[in-house]
């Protein structure tokens, strides 16, 4: 899937790249069912759960930080995703996490990664 957004697919392939230098193994980015999309989907290194990461970049906060953007309806819909995407993939682990990723940019340049886990209690 290609993403329309430049600061969004740069935001995305540094969250992947950070993710997997924290040993995460990606399983799956831009998973798209009728409904949602996940931006990337990876396994924890250090417990038996597939992790669900919802990516955000902005280049200012102007509008609000990264993750303020994740809003109820935004988690609903990943929480929905990531449940089919567990059910459509039985051999991978049950237990699932959603997180999510805040990638600041300027000048085209990441200058900050944020990573929060379990965002969805």
């Amino acid at each position: 899937m290609k993403i329309s957004n430049p600061v969004g697919k740069l935001g995305e392939d540094a969250a992947a790249k950070y993710l997997f230098e924290k040993g995460y193994k990606i399983l799956e980015r831009n998973y798209r069912p009728k409904y949602a999309e996940i931006d990337i989907i990876a396994l924890d290194p250090f417990e038996s759960t597939m992790v669900f990461f919802e990516v955000k970049s902005r280049t200012s906060n102007s509008f609000g930080t990264p993750i303020e953007a994740i809003n109820y309806f935004k988690l609903k819909n990943l929480f929905k995703a990531a449940q089919f995407y567990a059910i459509t993939h039985p051999r991978l682990p049950q237990a699932l996490r959603i997180d999510a990723v805040s990638i600041e940019v300027k000048n085209n340049i990441v200058t900050n990664i944020e990573h929060m886990e379990n965002i969805s209690g």
